[in-house]
């Protein structure tokens, strides 16, 4: 029965629609949850398409790399033929000299540095072979994200956000070529989202019209040459000739072991960030301690007294300060290495 109160007409609620209204309320949610869904299984796609496109893309270009203050242009020739991965990096700026790499050799020329010691560096950066060759899920520590379309140097692009899922890591922004996923821009950002390093192409041309006098070394002067040769071990506490590493975030496994001295030298990586630990005896060299950084490279430096001798504990990567000092507190030097240091 209807009644009319001052003319409104009032009426009864039917007893289904609140339950109505719950399902419509429920039906958003779950539609909702699986568009979220279905954006995270389009991240982990693009994801699964970086480290393989690194190497196996052809192309050439000119890419710019700040890291704090410090700012360089490369140019760079990159061909994937016959399995083999081949490619020349020459300066733009600053110094005259090249980098060429067939395989998993590489030679470095650099005449007006002199001599470098590549047998003691470690790659860092976009085109790191720690960052290239890992197939890792680094879903489990980051939390990966479509965040829209852009255009870099040309090309369409996919922009992927990867935000640390804990204050151990730095976040990252991941520009990517549609057609081949290729990496073409990147960020590395703090947790309060500041900018710490910035790497992106300003001229890219994607072509498998790549020849043979690319790759050829074109700088005079002194050659070094190296072999990449990254270990997959995973044990939860590597041992390097005569240290221990105590602790690492999780996620970082071992991923190249570069000779530093008597080989007391590891390299880390969870597929994004790479972070190495250096183990010396200081012979009497005086070091400054503590943590120095450059974009989001940290250099942490610790003095280890073991048996009467002192080392340096060096660790330098693409992760936080606060996370680099724990891992170099936590090195142990056995008294064996000690020993041989001091007999030598």
């Amino acid at each position: 029965m209807r009644k009319t109160v001052t003319g409104i007409r009032t009426r009864t609620l039917s007893p289904g629609r609140p339950l109505l209204a719950m399902v419509m309320v429920l039906a958003v949610f779950v539609t909702g949850q699986a568009r979220a869904d279905a954006a995270a299984r389009d991240a982990e796609y693009w994801l699964d398409r970086l480290g393989p496109a690194l190497n196996m893309t052809s192309y050439r270009g000119v890419f710019v790399y700040a890291r704090g203050d410090q700012v360089s242009s490369m140019q760079i020739a990159h061909r994937y033929q016959d399995g083999v991965v081949e490619e020349r990096l020459v300066p733009q700026d600053g110094a005259n000299g090249e980098i060429v790499r067939k395989g998993m050799r590489v030679v470095c020329v650099l005449p007006d540095h002199g001599r470098i010691q590549l047998d003691q560096v470690i790659p860092s950066g976009p085109f790191a072979e720690a960052f290239s060759s890992q197939l890792m899920p680094v879903s489990r520590w980051y939390q990966p994200e479509l965040a829209g379309d852009d255009r870099i140097a040309g090309y369409d692009v996919v922009r992927l956000a990867l935000k640390a899922k804990d204050e151990l890591r730095y976040s990252h922004q991941l520009w990517l070529e549609k057609s081949t996923g290729l990496l073409v821009k990147s960020h590395v950002r703090s947790s309060e989202g500041t900018v710490l390093e910035h790497f992106q192409f300003t001229s890219l041309e994607i072509t498998d019209s790549l020849s043979d006098s690319e790759f050829v070394i074109r700088t005079k002067g002194e050659e070094i040459a190296r072999e990449l040769a990254p270990k997959t071990t995973s044990s939860p506490a590597p041992r390097m000739d005569g240290w221990t590493l105590g602790w690492r975030p999780d996620g970082f496994i071992p991923a190249a072991a570069p000779r530093s001295g008597k080989g007391q030298a590891v390299a880390f990586s969870d597929g994004l960030a790479a972070f190495s630990v250096f183990v010396e005896p200081s012979r009497q060299v005086v070091m400054p301690t503590g943590a120095s950084r450059i974009g989001a490279t940290t250099v942490y430096m610790k003095q280890l007294d073991v048996g009467n001798v002192d080392f340096f504990v060096t660790v330098v990567g693409e992760i936080p300060p606060r996370t680099a000092r724990k891992v170099a507190e936590s090195v142990k030097v056995d008294d064996a290495l000690a020993f041989g240091a001091i007999g030598e």
